[in-house]
């Protein structure tokens, strides 16, 4: 599938609004405390009592379950806690390794275009990637980003083999974003195997490190946070933390 331009997935804010807040919280944050900090932060910039912020946070292991979650893609119950996410999708993996970033955009100050807001995110993400030499693409049919394996055989269908590098599942209250991307950097990968990851079956699960790539979780902060110029306009300096964390 051809790569759509930048303009065409370009999401700036309107002239003169205030760069992007940019936070790192250190350590493992309960996803509960997550939603609930979310859903504070996506009420208070839909009030102006706070500006637009990016998370970048990492879980300790853990399963989600979207909207279109489906019983039978919970495969082990019991591996990980199951937390209902309230975001789009279905089932997602959270863990050690994996960079999560929340996305919380007034959409209302961009575009107010939910397509084109997914498309933005996986732009960023493809952007991300190709800093690392790799590429990433996007599916018509799924949602994510997704890398050929051309070191594995093709599907049955004569499809080349293809990992899942990168999740996105978001939602709007408002026309204002929150939840947003997940890209695998170096997680335990056997993690994902108690669910069937969105939905997909055919497919399997990837990361930077497991391409072969010496890529630490830093090292991909500072490349979202330049991608992130280029698709969604410019974002203040990093700020860290924003929870206390046990």
């Amino acid at each position: 599938m051809p790569a759509r331009s930048q303009l065409e997935t370009a999401f700036m804010p309107l002239p003169g609004s205030a760069p992007v807040e940019w936070r790192i919280e250190p350590g493992l944050v309960a996803y509960p405390d997550a939603l609930a900090f979310m859903e504070a932060r996506a009420e208070d910039i839909r009030s102006g009592a706070a500006g637009e912020t990016v998370w970048l946070v990492e879980h300790p292991p853990l399963y989600t379950a979207g909207t279109s979650a489906r019983a039978q893609d919970l495969i082990e119950p019991d591996r990980f806690p199951v937390f209902a996410a309230g975001r789009g999708g279905e089932y997602t993996y959270h863990g050690p390794g994996q960079r999560v970033a929340y996305v919380m955009l007034d959409l209302k100050r961009r575009r107010e275009d939910v397509r084109a807001f997914v498309a933005a995110l996986e732009s960023w993400i493809i952007e991300t990637l190709a800093m690392f030499n790799v590429r990433g693409e996007r599916r018509e049919d799924r949602v994510g980003v997704w890398v050929v394996r051309p070191d594995r055989p093709p599907l049955a269908d004569g499809t080349p083999a293809e990992d899942k590098i990168a999740a996105i599942g978001i939602r709007l209250r408002k026309w204002v974003s929150f939840h947003g991307i997940a890209i695998n950097v170096e997680p335990d990968l056997s993690h994902f195997g108690g669910i069937v990851p969105c939905g997909i079956q055919d497919h399997g699960v990837t990361s930077l490190v497991d391409l072969g790539l010496p890529v630490t979780m830093s090292d991909l902060d500072v490349a979202l946070k330049a991608s992130f110029e280029q698709v969604f306009g410019p974002a203040a300096p990093i700020y860290r933390p924003m929870l206390r964390t046990g």
